[in-house]
């Protein structure tokens, strides 16, 4: 019969692994299930998949008179209307800091020509460089909130309406401002309306009186009879 032979192992031959409670129990991602699939066909989607892009605007570009709050908002104070747009787009983002970049854009061009105006005057050199300023400072203005009525659009699968996000800012920006705001408040409400739910108490269950003095009385006839000798 062979002797078996064991090795013993020491501390420095095997080294320890720590465990902690509950790490041998974690969810383990199969890439094969994780995948999105289409909900006509049940196909895999690829990861590049976007879905398209053909659903209507609520309201038009021009419907500022629809909402008569907003409108004057973005009228007089189109930098504090966007900071809400985009706080309720994202919630990661406060208003007040969309606001000052729009501010630095639009109301900072205009306040940069406005004052090169007042101290050189108008004249050819003064007034190519307030409208070269101008143009800089609403095209950036233009990039800045395009991207993010673009976003918009990827969100709520919006097509373009009526021409590329950042040229719809450039050409109608307090119209496309006063459209986004209306068109976030209708999503919201929707969400709001489906999310709800209505619980009705359940019905009120009486007990009757009469019916237990009914069920009681034949339990009373028992308990008074009595033996009687034939």
């Amino acid at each position: 019969m062979a002797e078996k032979r064991y090795v013993k192992l020491t501390k420095e031959q095997a080294a320890l692994q720590d465990i902690t409670p509950g790490e041998l129990h974690q969810p383990i991602e199969v890439s094969q299930y994780n995948v999105r699939r289409c909900i006509e066909c049940g196909q895999v989607l690829p990861e590049t998949y976007q879905p398209p892009a053909d659903e209507d605007w609520a309201t038009g570009i021009c419907g500022c008179a629809e909402d008569t709050d907003s409108c004057w908002t973005g009228l007089f104070c189109p930098c504090v209307l966007f900071g809400h747009n985009v706080e309720a787009m994202r919630e990661d983002i406060p208003w007040k800091n969309a606001c000052v970049c729009h501010a630095m854009c639009v109301e900072g061009g205009m306040a940069l020509a406005a004052a090169t105006a007042l101290f050189n005057g108008i004249d050819p050199q003064t007034s190519f460089l307030i409208v070269e300023g101008l143009f800089f400072t609403w095209w950036m203005c233009g990039i800045y909130t395009g991207l993010f009525r673009q976003a918009l659009q990827k969100k709520y699968h919006l097509k373009d309406s009526p021409c590329d996000p950042c040229m719809v800012h450039c050409c109608l920006h307090w119209c496309a401002i006063c459209q986004e705001h209306r068109e976030m408040r209708n999503h919201l409400s929707e969400d709001a309306s489906t999310e709800s739910t209505i619980v009705s108490p359940p019905p009120v269950q009486e007990m009757n009186s009469h019916d237990d003095n009914k069920d009681s009385t034949p339990t009373d006839e028992h308990n008074n009879l009595q033996i009687q000798p034939v």
